[in-house]
C-alpha cells in the first residue's frame, strides 16, 4: 500500500519554517514554553484518518476517483504537498475534466505559488459545482497571492461562517493588514491572542511589520521566540514594508521570501493578471512617508482669482545721477489694484559655448599679456582623459516559465526513453507525429513528456485522444525555472 511521507512518520518542525511557514507554524509545538501559557495536548488531526481511509480504498481499487481526490485533499490539509501531487496526477489520469480534480490541482498550485493558474482552475471547478469550504480557504490564499485582498477576505469570511478556524482567521488578519486596514486586522486576531495562541502572535508580528511597525514586530518575535530564531527573523520583518502585496502574502502565509533582486518587483504573471482584473491600489506602508506630496517647492503661488503671482525681475543696481533726488512717497505712481501683472519675458536661450564666450580674452588683450619667465603654457598640455567605464554585463536570461506538458512514460536511461517514445508514437496512431519529446528530472528518474502546450485544455484534449488509443498519459506542469530538455 502506497503511503505519503506524512503518513509514515512525523515531519520535524524546522526552525525557520516555524517562524515563516504559516500552516506549519500553526501546528508545530512551541520551541520553548512561557511560564504563563497553558500546555494543552493537541487532538489528532482528522485529516490523518481521512487519508488512511482513502489509502485503504486505493489498496483495493487503485483507480477510485473518490479515494484519489480524498487522499489529495487530506495530504494538502496535512501540508504534504509532494504526496498530494502524486494523488492528483493519478486522479487526472482517471478523469482530468472532473471538477473535484481541478479544484484539488488548484489548491496544490496555490501552495506551489502559482496563483494565476490556480485561480483559473478554481473558476472551472466552480462552474462544475465542485468547490467546498476547504477550497474557498485555498482560493482566498490564491487571491492574496495575486494582491486581490478584497476577494480573498470574502472567501475567508465564507469559510469562517461555517465555524471557527484559527488558520483561516490568521490568513484573514494578514490579508487585512496587507490591504492597510489595521483596525480590522487587530479585531480579527484579538480572540486568538486572548486565548494565548502562539501562532497568532507570529501572525501579529507579520501584520505589524507589513504595516510598517517593524520595531513592535521584532519586539514580539524577541519575546515569543528563542534568541537564535528572533535574530534570524528580525531582518525579514524589517523588509516586509518593501514587498509587493503578493510578496507579503507569500512571506507571511507560506514562508517564501523573494530574492534580494526581486524585492518590490511584481512577478510578470501576477502583474499581467492584476492589469486584466483591475489591480487594487497599493497599500500605504512606512515607506509611503518618503514619497513627496503637495505642490513642488518653488511652484508659483496663486492669488484669489487663480492667476499666478509673477514676481518682478531683480534689476542690477545703477549709480544715481548726482543732481537727482529721491521722489517723495506721494509722487510715486502706483498701478491700479485689478491690473494683472505683466509676465517677465526670459532672455533668449544660448548654448554653453556662447554663454562663456564673454570670458575669453580679446585679441588685443592677449597680445599685451606676455607669459612670465619659466611659466608653463597650459594650452600645450593635453589633459588626461579617464577611460570610459566598461559597459555593464548583459542581464541574465529570465527563468523558464511554468508550462503544460503531457507525460507518457518515466525511466532513468534517456536512451531507453528514446526507444519508448518511438514505440508510444506508433501506438498513438498519428496523435504524436507533430509532438516533440522532452525529458524532465524527477528525483532519481526522468519524465518523458510531450509539449509544451499553450494551456491545460489543449493538454487535456491530447490525453483524452490518447486514452482512446489505449495510451496512458496525464498532464504535468513544470515549475517556473524548471529545466525541461528536448530528448536527444
Amino acid at each position: 500500500m502506497i503511503r505519503p511521507k506524512s503518513a509514515l512518520r512525523p515531519r520535524p518542525a524546522r526552525a525557520l519554517a516555524f517562524v515563516l511557514g504559516g500552516a506549519l507554524a500553526a501546528k508545530a509545538p512551541a520551541a520553548h514554553a512561557q511560564s504563563n501559557f497553558e500546555v494543552v495536548q493537541p487532538l489528532p488531526d482528522p485529516n490523518t484518518d481521512r487519508l488512511n481511509d482513502a489509502l485503504r480504498t486505493l489498496s483495493r481499487s487503485p483507480r477510485s476517483l473518490d479515494a484519489l481526490v480524498a487522499a489529495a485533499e487530506a495530504s494538502l490539509a496535512l501540508d504534504d504537498v509532494d504526496a498530494a501531487e502524486g494523488f492528483i496526477q493519478r486522479a487526472e489520469a482517471v478523469s482530468p475534466s472532473d471538477g473535484r480534480v481541478m479544484a484539488a490541482r488548484a489548491s496544490w498550485l496555490t501552495r506551489r505559488q502559482q496563483p494565476v493558474e490556480a485561480l483559473r482552475l478554481f473558476a472551472e471547478a466552480e462552474k462544475a459545482g465542485a468547490l467546498t469550504t476547504s477550497h474557498f480557504a485555498d482560493r482566498g490564499l490564491a487571491y492574496d497571492l495575486v494582491g486581490d485582498n478584497a476577494r480573498a477576505q470574502k472567501d475567508y469570511a465564507q469559510v469562517l461562517s461555517a465555524g471557527p478556524n484559527p488558520l483561516i482567521t490568521s490568513r484573514l488578519a494578514l490579508s487585512q493588514a496587507i490591504a492597510g486596514d489595521q483596525s480590522a486586522s487587530e479585531a480579527t486576531l484579538l480572540p486568538l491572542l486572548q486565548r494565548r495562541d502562539l501562532a497568532a502572535y507570529r501572525t501579529r508580528a507579520f501584520a505589524l511589520a507589513i504595516m510598517g511597525k517593524a520595531d513592535e514586530a521584532v519586539s514580539i518575535a524577541e519575546t515569543m521566540l528563542p534568541e537564535r530564531l528572533s535574530n534570524r527573523i528580525g531582518p525579514y520583518l524589517r523588509y516586509m514594508p518593501r514587498l509587493t502585496r503578493s510578496q507579503q502574502a507569500a512571506a507571511a502565509n507560506l514562508g517564501v521570501f523573494p530574492q534580494a533582486a526581486e524585492i518590490g518587483r511584481e512577478n510578470p504573471a501576477i502583474a499581467a493578471y492584476g492589469s486584466q482584473a483591475g489591480a487594487p491600489p497599493p497599500a500605504r506602508t512606512a515607506d509611503s512617508r518618503l514619497v513627496p506630496t503637495g505642490e513642488p517647492l518653488g511652484s508659483a503661488r496663486r492669488g484669489d482669482s487663480g492667476t499666478p503671482v509673477v514676481r518682478a525681475a531683480v534689476q542690477p543696481p545703477q549709480s544715481p545721477a548726482p543732481s537727482r533726488t529721491a521722489p517723495a512717497p506721494s509722487q510715486v505712481a502706483t498701478a491700479p489694484a485689478p491690473a494683472p501683472a505683466q509676465p517677465v519675458v526670459p532672455p533668449d536661450p544660448r548654448d554653453l559655448a556662447s554663454a562663456f564666450a564673454e570670458f575669453a580674452l580679446s585679441p588685443a588683450r592677449a597680445a599685451v599679456v606676455a607669459p612670465a619667465e619659466g611659466a608653463v603654457d597650459v594650452t600645450r598640455i593635453t589633459p588626461r582623459r579617464e577611460a570610459p567605464p566598461a559597459p555593464p554585463p548583459p542581464p541574465p536570461p529570465p527563468p523558464v516559465p511554468s508550462r503544460q506538458w503531457v507525460q507518457v512514460a518515466t525511466g532513468r536511461d534517456t536512451g531507453a526513453l528514446a526507444f519508448d517514445w518511438r514505440r508510444i508514437k506508433r501506438a498513438a496512431g498519428g496523435l504524436l507525429d507533430k509532438a516533440k519529446p522532452h525529458v524532465a528530472k524527477w528525483g532519481q528518474t526522468n519524465r518523458l513528456v510531450a509539449g509544451p502546450f499553450d494551456n491545460a485544455r489543449d493538454a487535456d484534449k491530447l490525453i483524452a485522444d490518447l486514452k482512446k488509443k489505449d495510451v496512458d498519459s496525464f498532464r504535468f506542469i513544470s515549475d517556473r525555472g524548471e529545466e525541461v530538455k528536448p530528448l536527444d
